[in-house]
């Protein structure tokens, strides 16, 4: 028996929660480190997840002084995640295609809301293959403010012609969490690299291992009565 508010619509992060490409840019960091001879620690590499690329250009110089070659080091990293990608090693976390076909079926229009840059998200959606899947796909260069701010849902949200209240939000960093709680979405977490902890719990509305879970949730909500929806702004 239905039991949950109706999803209306829904925002998806990217990158370890669409694709598995969290490990990638960890990967990428500490090669582009390297390269520019840098021994960056996996404590650092990780401390990046789910932030946006202004954001961890001062923690990288919060951690290794103001001479950091900042400019140098996130070329490096573009280019090396790049090449990882065009490599064939990007590919969709479980139960990708099978939420997508759901929403699909359920008629259930949906968006991305990712802190990477346009064409960091272009270039990996279509890699993965899923760049023609979604109805809006809003990116660190479309808002003035990224993660853990609530813009980026917000923006996701009235691009498809929805409202908060009835929109699933899902996330798997806990920066990415913060941001659609504040906007006031529903967030399913599904935890990638970075474990649940006891905030990110209270945070989220579920904590699921993968997306299909997200299917099973989904029987769980009554769209019997759907609220009449906004003009589609696109993106």
């Amino acid at each position: 028996m239905s039991n949950e508010h109706p999803v209306h619509a829904v925002v998806f992060d990217m990158d370890g929660l669409l694709l598995d490409s969290e490990r990638l840019a960890v990967e990428s960091l500490l090669v582009s480190g390297d390269r520019i001879g840098y021994r960056l620690s996996n404590e650092f590499c990780h401390s990046l997840i789910g932030m946006p690329a202004d954001r961890c250009r001062e923690l990288a110089v919060a951690a290794y002084g103001p001479d950091f070659p900042l400019d140098a080091f996130f070329q490096r990293h573009e280019a090396t995640i790049a090449e990882l990608v065009d490599a064939g090693r990007l590919t969709v976390k479980p139960g990708v295609t099978e939420l997508l076909d759901e929403l699909d079926r359920r008629g259930l229009p949906r968006a991305i809301a990712t802190s990477s840059g346009r064409d960091r998200t272009r270039h990996h959606l279509r890699a993965a293959g899923i760049d023609q899947r979604f109805d809006a796909v809003v990116t660190r260069q479309d808002v003035q403010c990224g993660k853990p701010h609530p813009e980026p849902y917000l923006t996701a949200t009235a691009a498809l012609g929805a409202v908060p209240e009835y929109t699933l939000a899902c996330e798997d960093s806990p920066n990415g969490l913060r941001a659609a709680h504040a906007a006031g979405l529903r967030c399913v977490l599904i935890p990638d690299l970075v474990p649940a902890t006891a905030e990110t719990r209270e945070l989220a509305h579920r904590v699921y291992p993968d997306l299909l879970h997200v299917i099973d949730y989904l029987a769980t909500t009554d769209n019997s009565a759907l609220p009449p929806r906004a003009g589609c702004t696109g993106t």
